[in-house]
């Protein structure tokens, strides 16, 4: 299995309404993307960090690589993109 992790800086304007979005349009890919396990977005409440995170799991690294460039994760990263100022990333074996 894999571990998907990803944490992001939210522009200020809209981040209530563009962290909402976010979250429902990514953890709406579980059963939608193959491989895709789990998916889950949460919000920092500790000042200074980053705003959002993603947390999920796949099947192994083939599923991580469909996920990327399925169309309906294309289609939640561009409203990422345009709601962000900032993102870390990592990806582990479990």
């Amino acid at each position: 299995m894999v571990r998907h992790i990803v944490l992001w800086k939210l522009k200020e304007e809209n981040a209530d309404a563009n962290a909402a979005q976010i979250k429902e349009k990514l953890e709406a890919l579980v059963g939608v993307v193959d491989g895709l396990l789990k998916a889950e977005v949460t919000r920092n409440f500790t000042p200074g960090g980053y705003d959002l995170c993603l947390y999920s799991e796949f099947t192994g690294k083939a599923a991580l690589e469909g996920y990327q460039v399925h169309p309906q994760h294309l289609k939640a990263r561009e409203i990422v993109h345009q709601a962000i100022t900032d993102r870390v990333v990592c990806d582990s074996e479990i």
